[in-house]
C-alpha cells in the first residue's frame, strides 16, 4: 500500500465516503510512520498522541479536499506534529500544577516486563533513538523524509521553512548520522 498510491487514493476516497474499511487501510499504512515520528519528536506517550492525531483526521477528513496520498500524509503528520506540542504543553501546565500542589500525581503502574524487552529489541526503536539524538530541526526533519516518506516541498510547509532549509538540515542530519560509532558499528555486523 505504502508504494501504490493507486490503492491509497483509492482507500482515501474510500474513507471520504465513511467507508470503514477504506480508512483501516490509511490506518495500517501510516500509523507505524505516525509512531516513528511522533517517537522522534520526544513525545511521552506516542499512543495517546497518535490516537489524538487519528480522532482529529476522522472527524476532519470532510475537510481534506484535494490531493492523494501525498498531500494525505503531510496533513496527518501536520495533525500529528500539532497533537504532540498539545501534549507537550499540557504535561508542562501539569508539572506546574503538582509542583504547586494543586494535582496529586496517579501511581503509575510498572508496563510488562516482557513487552518492553521485546520492544527494546526491536531495530525500528534503535534507529528512531538514534534520529531522536540529532538537533530537533534536524531529527525532524529525518523523520518526516525518510520515515513518513514525506517530499521536501511538504515538509517545508509543515516544518513552515524554506525547500532549502530542510534539505541543508536533511543533509547534515543524514551526515550526522553516517558519522555516528554506533552506525558504523551496525554497518561492520552487516558486513
Amino acid at each position: 500500500m505504502e508504494t501504490d498510491s493507486g490503492g491509497f487514493d483509492e482507500a482515501l476516497a474510500r474513507a471520504r465516503s465513511g467507508d470503514e474499511a477504506g480508512f483501516l487501510l490509511l490506518w495500517g499504512a501510516l500509523q507505524p510512520r505516525l509512531l516513528r515520528y511522533l517517537q522522534v519528536l520526544g513525545c511521552d506517550d506516542v499512543d495517546d498522541v497518535a490516537s489524538e492525531t487519528w480522532l482529529q483526521a476522522v472527524r476532519d477528513l470532510h475537510r481534506f479536499k484535494k490531493g492523494g496520498a501525498d498531500d494525505f500524509r503531510a496533513w496527518l503528520f501536520t495533525i500529528g506534529r500539532h497533537r504532540a506540542v498539545d501534549a507537550a504543553r499540557s504535561r508542562i501546565r501539569y508539572r506546574d500544577k503538582v509542583l504547586t500542589g494543586q494535582v496529586v500525581p496517579q501511581q503509575v503502574t510498572v508496563g510488562n516486563p516482557v513487552e518492553d524487552e521485546v520492544l527494546a529489541a526491536l531495530s525500528t526503536r534503535h534507529a528512531v533513538a538514534l534520529v531522536a539524538g540529532l538537533s530537533r530541526d534536524q531529527a525532524e526533519v529525518v523523520a518526516l523524509r525518510i520515515i513518513a516518506g514525506l517530499d521536501t516541498e511538504a515538509v517545508a510547509r509543515i516544518l513552515r521553512k524554506s525547500p532549502g532549509a530542510v534539505r541543508v538540515a536533511l543533509h547534515r542530519g543524514l551526515r550526522t548520522l553516517s558519522e555516528d560509532p554506533r552506525i558504523r558499528d551496525i554497518e561492520k555486523v552487516e558486513q
